[in-house]
């Protein structure tokens, strides 16, 4: 059974719907294990060392994640080669794309870290982040960046195994990693006081023995493709193509991370518990998500294997079996946040008034989670079919064009003697306007029907 449950799966063949809320599963348990780790940070810092270092994660977090943009370019690239191989039967292929994603991810952490590490204070004082906090989080950033060989690998390898049709081998890693991870977030912070850092110092060892485990499973999948040493010689056409396919999703989400970053400093500018608050609101905002990325990632691989076949038919259909899945889940979703939002904000903090303004600011993002739905799931199409400059294109428009501008506008426009930055609500308004013409645009494009001519098996 469990030999069964963690073998490739073809989706070219059987009810669409099936696959796809088969493969969607053990992802969307996964996810919520990979949610864990940044929400058992949040929950430990804010309970045992205060509000003020649960600001300094929650100010980490954006650069952290334009730190992680280029492996999620490497391993977007990888999962849609390998989806589209696998399904072509193309075993040769398959094993050179393997082994070149392997190398060109050694070689970028080893770059990252000379170039990130000595700009970590300088990026945190250029975004106005207050003094009680930078220490924190320069440490919680530092580790991060020292190790992020592991939080590289498991991103890649994961992607290659849920490229190949299993879903279930990643999700039981993720869970032993996790479990890891919640320990040694109490033991670093509560009983050997490493403060901040010990959160990142936790998520680090964690995420290096679940991509460890993910190499030990592709090492034993020998009956797809041949993982040797001659495969991880770098091969100019499999890098290019890696890279051609992943540097548009790389870029979309260096994209929504700038953006962060750029509102980072905006949000900075309205205090500790805002920041606080905005900290609570992500991580609610993170599992409220879970079910849109997973049905997007799962929708990649699906065209991914199906484009590959030459199925397109079959395609199609699976992207509408597959939108009404996320939608549907998105609106549940939607309503357990507007029932359940106050106590959901205070399983983060004791304090009322922080519970009052997450809540408060929540109830803003609610109804976006629909609109995301559309937008991630038709975007996974487009991705698997081999057209990844498409949802950059959007995210470029919706990001920079829309987000940025109206957070800054709002904030300027409501700007008092009693509120000198504005009107904080700016923040999640922005936000949800960026989803909703997002989800809009991203239904023309897929509409127009370019991305069935971007497939890379000929």
């Amino acid at each position: 059974m469990s030999r069964k449950l963690t073998a490739p799966t073809d989706m070219t063949s059987g009810a669409p719907w099936k696959s796809i809320l088969i493969f969607t599963l053990p992802m969307i348990i996964g996810n919520v294990a990979q949610q864990l780790y940044n929400t058992v940070d949040s929950i430990v810092v804010g309970k045992y060392i205060g509000d003020n270092a649960l600001a300094a994660v929650g100010s980490a977090l954006p650069i952290v994640n334009m730190i992680l943009v280029l492996f999620i370019g490497i391993s977007a690239g990888a999962s849609i080669m390998v989806s589209q191989y696998f399904g072509a039967k193309n075993r040769e292929a398959l094993s050179h794309t393997i082994g070149n994603c392997i190398t060109v991810t050694a070689v970028a952490c080893i770059l990252l870290i000379a170039v990130v590490a000595p700009l970590i204070r300088p990026v945190l004082v250029w975004l106005n982040t207050p003094e009680s906090i930078i220490d924190g989080c320069a440490d919680y950033l530092m580790i991060s960046v020292i190790g992020v060989a592991g939080l590289a690998y498991y991103n890649i390898l994961s992607g290659i195994i849920r490229g190949l049709g299993d879903s279930f081998s990643a999700l039981i890693y993720l869970l032993i990693a996790t479990v890891i991870n919640i320990v040694l977030d109490i033991v670093f912070v509560a009983y050997v006081e490493m403060g901040v850092g010990g959160v990142a110092l936790a998520t680090v060892i964690a995420q290096v023995i679940s991509s460890v485990l993910c190499l030990i499973k592709l090492s034993r999948m020998r009956e797809y493709f041949d993982f040797k040493f001659k495969y991880l010689r770098p091969v100019g056409r499999y890098v290019r193509t890696i890279i051609k396919l992943g540097l548009p999703s790389g870029a979309t989400q260096a994209i929504f991370s700038s953006a962060m970053i750029v509102v980072q400093s905006l949000t900075n500018q309205f205090g500790e518990m805002f920041i606080a608050a905005n900290v609570v609101i992500m991580r609610v905002d993170g599992f409220a998500m879970l079910p849109n990325f997973s049905f997007g990632t799962a929708l990649t691989t699906y065209a991914g294997q199906n484009v590959g076949a030459g199925l397109y038919d079959r395609v199609t259909k699976g992207a509408k079996e597959g939108l009404l899945l996320a939608v549907g889940c998105s609106a549940a979703i939607t309503g357990i946040i507007l029932i359940f939002g106050k106590q959901l904000m205070g399983v983060f903090t004791d304090t009322k008034e922080l519970v009052d303004m997450s809540y408060r600011l929540m109830l803003i993002l609610a109804t976006g989670y629909i609109a995301m739905a559309v937008t991630q799931s038709l975007s996974g199409i487009m991705r698997g079919a081999g057209d990844t400059v498409t949802p950059m294109i959007i995210s470029l428009i919706t990001t920079i064009a829309i987000r940025i501008p109206i957070a800054y506008g709002i904030s300027y426009l409501t700007r008092t003697p009693e509120l000198p930055v504005g009107r904080c609500e700016c923040i999640q308004i922005s936000l949800l306007t960026t989803w909703v013409i997002g989800a809009i645009l991203t239904v023309i494009f897929y509409k127009a029907g370019k991305w069935k001519s971007k497939s890379i098996v000929k």
